[in-house]
């Protein structure tokens, strides 16, 4: 650029000097001087014209041939017009790669606008949802009404995936997993998870009627078996056995019940039989059945409320989970040890924790507590008598009721297990 300018100055000084050169021989240099400032702007008009012309051409043809700056600058503008056009094909291939990739993909994908409508879909998800062509640029709640995806979809947390039947096949379960990205766009990510509902459903329709069958047969071993004890013309040879059979009867008995409960909770309508429930005569209930359980254990085991709090759920399966988590700190907490419950509340939340000096537990046990059957020590739960399956009873529980369950523990100084109710 600084090369043309050079010459464009020497072109205009050489002019200049010859417009001069002719007033001065002949006697009239402003009008000479005239005549070359509008020779010269004349100039100037013809190469823009030219640039002009050139750059409506919407072939790839090379620049005009000029001289000085003009040169410099059809140049440069030809050289910015092919490093973008070379941007563009990049631009392009990469668009071209990411829809083939997409298109390649089993799960749906979906992209929506700042407004939440649609600007792209992949094969899986027009298969999935039914889209078409003439539906780009409107509302992605046009075509998934149902008033769960809804209320997902405009309350903005994403952090977990919401489960739904299809919209377009009655007998299919989709999967749906909203991305935020960009300027307030979203990305939905549909997953065709029906194989897995149906063996969930398999899962928990299998363990509800082995649970209810195997009640019959327990009860009749159980009555046997307290018939045997209580005769006096067996010998003390027998005392030892059927006791043991009695303490095996028992906790077969716990683990059908617990079994039943879960089944219950993973099936019923989350919101059943729902109300205000005052919340301190059911932990003072809780604390009663904790003392009489506790026995000769001689255990501390304090109640804490702070005022008449109130909290909306299901009666019995608070009750369960509530139970479930004094029932644990009574029979994990040494002889004389001390168990602290306390209900309180804030602006937001309302918690409830159960605290106990018992062994703890490490932390790489604390975020598999609530699966089923986990077992920090397997020797402990036949010691204890428990099933494995009253912290997945909690989990359940406290899920059905929008709230969470925080575990903190230290080994040799006991642990605290928290429930938090969001008082909305």
């Amino acid at each position: 650029m600084l090369q043309g300018f050079s010459a464009e100055l020497k072109r205009l000084s050489i002019f200049v000097a010859i417009c001069l050169l002719l007033g001065w021989l002949t006697g009239h240099l402003l009008l000479v001087l005239d005549i070359g400032v509008l020779a010269y702007l004349v100039y100037m008009l013809w190469q823009m014209s030219r640039l002009n012309r050139w750059l409506l051409r919407k072939n790839d043809e090379e620049p005009p041939e000029a001289a000085g700056i003009w040169g410099d600058v059809f140049d440069n503008i030809y050289h910015l017009q092919r490093h973008q056009r070379q941007e563009k094909e990049n631009l392009q291939a990469v668009i071209n790669r990411v829809q083939e990739i997409t298109s390649a993909l089993k799960d749906g994908v979906i992209l929506l606008d700042w407004r939440g409508h649609l600007d792209f879909w992949n094969p899986a998800a027009q298969r999935l949802l039914g889209f078409h062509t003439k539906d780009q640029g409107l509302s992605v709640i046009n075509f998934i009404r149902h008033p769960r995806f809804v209320s997902y979809f405009e309350e903005g947390n994403y952090s977990e995936p919401l489960e739904l039947p299809s919209p377009r096949f009655s007998s299919k379960q989709l999967q749906f997993q909203i991305t935020r990205f960009g300027k307030n766009e979203r990305l939905i990510l549909v997953r065709d998870i029906t194989q897995i509902h149906n063996l969930e459903q398999m899962r928990q329709d299998f363990i509800a009627n082995v649970s209810h069958e195997l009640r019959t047969p327990l009860t009749v071993i159980s009555g046997y078996l307290e018939t045997l004890a209580d005769n006096n013309n067996l010998g003390p040879t027998w005392q030892k056995p059927l006791q043991q059979m009695q303490q095996q009867t028992q906790r077969m008995a716990l683990l059908i019940n617990d079994l039943l409960v879960l089944s219950k909770l993973e099936t019923t309508e989350v919101g059943h039989n729902q109300k205000l429930i005052p919340l301190d005569p059911l932990l003072h209930s809780i604390r009663n059945e904790a003392m009489a359980l506790s026995g000769d254990k001689e255990q501390e085991i304090t109640l804490s409320c702070d005022g008449n709090i109130q909290l909306l759920g299901n009666e019995k399966e608070l009750h369960s989970a509530f139970s479930n988590l004094v029932v644990n700190a009574v029979k994990y907490t040494p002889a004389k040890g001390k168990i602290a419950m306390r209900l309180w509340k804030d602006k937001q939340n309302c918690y409830f924790a159960v605290s106990d000096n018992g062994p703890g537990i490490e932390n790489k046990h604390i975020p598999r507590l609530t699966e089923r059957f986990y077992r920090v020590d397997a020797s402990r739960n036949s010691s204890t008598g428990g099933t494995g399956l009253g912290l997945a009873i909690v989990k359940h529980v406290l899920l059905r009721h929008d709230a969470e369950l925080k575990i903190t523990s230290e080994v040799g100084k006991g642990s605290v297990f928290t429930c938090v109710f969001p008082l909305h």
